[in-house]
């Protein structure tokens, strides 16, 4: 006879539905932004006339406020719990897409980077915030099927943001061809006109933000048993450094980010630039939007194939096909180089949790402060995006103003380098910074291999018995044939 078999864990109790939702709509707010500002920098190049290193450094406020956000994230949550973390990150959110109307009313691109970094600030705090938070709302059996199942509306965010773009946006800027022949007065009027295109779309994005931040402050929600220790971070430090793939690690996540933000950062200029039919920045889009389904479709069939291919070497190999994807983007032409860069984000879709979760193997209790470690290497973005936009055109932006200046001196031995080198800027060849990055997570993906091998021998040779062990010593290897027999 067969024991009855009991009944499963509720993924989200009735009693908690609501509040889930609420808090689920948070996952698509931040995946509705990340993604809407991919398309900012083509759109500040175009409308200000920017070199690309100039209107790169919206990426640059955007992934840096990812860097410093977790710490003031990590003490509103301590002090005031999950609740208030996520509402004070939704009303930072809505402010700063509502700052983007004085920037757009004093024509001023600081103003913009200011309204941005505002804006991913709050998007850092409401995701550090929600995770956790739905991880408590029902039983611990059914927490992994919980936050998936809220993570699977961050994609619907980001295809919500990019038809945002494209259709409030994309669809309404002025064309390059007719910017270039208005007059001074004329072209002033329309940059103005382009520029509020950018303020509706952040308005209709804030206005829901701080919606949800006053429905979330006013509703009741299910109390949270936090952990208040606090971790002990100069211990956790001093073992992390010691730590040799956990170090490693974070380097690739340095990198995989900022490759992975270039590489869709500048689809769209290289679609247009690939003279195979789409010239404009609102049709070249659709191979931007035909990029991120893939990846979304990708990460299906990367967890298929874990089962049956090990997570290191599975990163190892797709980072060695995006690597070859992104060379096919340098060499190629036409489709040819289309449709690898469109096929570069199929091979992007495991790295980022892969690497997470790789590099936080064998932490211990250090994981939280690790866990952070790595979020914060997504300042990768905020560094490498620029420096793929300079090398697109070779621009170093001119005139007094303090970040021209500060660009300058930082970007000129750089394009002292690569004139050296007698290196054709073009959008094209800035893919090979990407094809560095791919081979740096590459060579940590067949690191861990070996590191995990070595955990694995330890722990087989811990389980030797006594008796066994008072035999002649012989070869790992030898060894485990032997348990193996």
């Amino acid at each position: 006879m067969f024991s009855a078999t009991p009944l499963k864990e509720e993924v989200v109790p009735k009693k908690y539905l609501v509040s889930f939702i609420l808090i689920t709509f948070c996952f698509a707010l931040w995946g509705a932004a990340n993604n809407m500002t991919d398309l900012l920098v083509t759109v500040f190049k175009q409308v200000k006339g920017m070199s690309a290193l100039e209107a790169s450094l919206i990426q640059t406020a955007f992934y840096g406020a990812y860097f410093c956000a977790p710490i003031p994230a990590a003490l509103i949550i301590h002090k005031f719990g999950y609740k208030i973390g996520a509402v004070s990150g939704l009303l930072l959110y809505a402010l700063g897409a509502f700052l983007c109307f004085p920037a757009s009313l004093t024509d001023s691109f600081s103003f913009f980077l200011f309204a941005f970094y505002i804006f991913a600030g709050g998007c850092a705090i409401v995701e550090t915030s929600v995770a956790p938070y739905i991880l408590s709302m029902g039983p611990p059996e059914t927490a992994t099927q919980r936050i998936n199942l809220a993570q699977a509306f961050n994609p619907v965010g980001s295809i919500c943001g990019i038809f945002l773009g494209k259709f409030i946006i994309l669809s309404h800027l002025t064309q390059p061809e007719i910017m270039r022949n208005l007059a001074p007065e004329e072209k002033v009027v329309a940059q103005a006109n382009d520029l509020s295109l950018v303020v509706q779309a952040y308005a209709v994005v804030g206005i829901i933000g701080l919606l949800l931040g006053l429905i979330i402050l006013f509703k009741k929600l299910p109390k949270v048993n936090q952990n208040r220790i606090t971790p002990n971070i100069k211990g956790s430090l001093k073992r992390l450094i010691k730590n040799s793939n956990y170090k490693f690690a974070v380097l690739a996540q340095f990198f995989y980010v900022g490759a992975q933000i270039g590489v869709w950062t500048f689809v769209v200029p290289y679609v247009m630039e690939a003279q195979i039919g789409y010239a404009q920045v609102d049709s070249a889009w659709w191979f931007y939007l035909a990029s991120l389904l893939i990846f979304l479709l990708s990460r299906f069939v990367c967890t298929i194939l874990m089962n049956y291919i090990c997570p290191e070497k599975l990163l190892a190999r797709c980072s060695a096909l995006a690597a070859l994807f992104s060379l096919g983007a340098i060499l190629g032409s036409g489709w040819l180089g289309v449709i690898c860069v469109v096929l570069i984000s199929a091979c992007m879709s495991l790295m980022f949790p892969t690497i997470y979760g790789l590099g936080l193997q064998g932490t211990g209790e250090d994981k939280k402060v690790g866990g952070s470690g790595i979020i914060m290497a997504i300042v990768g973005g905020a560094i490498l995006v620029p420096m793929q936009g300079f090398m697109t055109d070779g621009k170093l932006p001119e005139g007094d103003f303090f970040l021209n200046v500060l660009l300058r001196n930082i970007f000129t031995p750089l394009q002292s380098i690569l004139d050296q080198l007698s290196f054709n800027y073009s959008t094209a060849n800035s893919y090979l910074l990407p094809l560095i990055c791919f081979a740096i997570v590459g060579a940590y993906g067949r690191y861990a291999y070996n590191h995990q091998q070595k955990l694995q021998q330890k722990t087989q040779a811990t389980k030797q018995s006594p008796v066994e062990n008072t035999s002649p010593a012989m070869p790992v290897n030898d060894q485990i044939k032997m348990e193996v027999l």
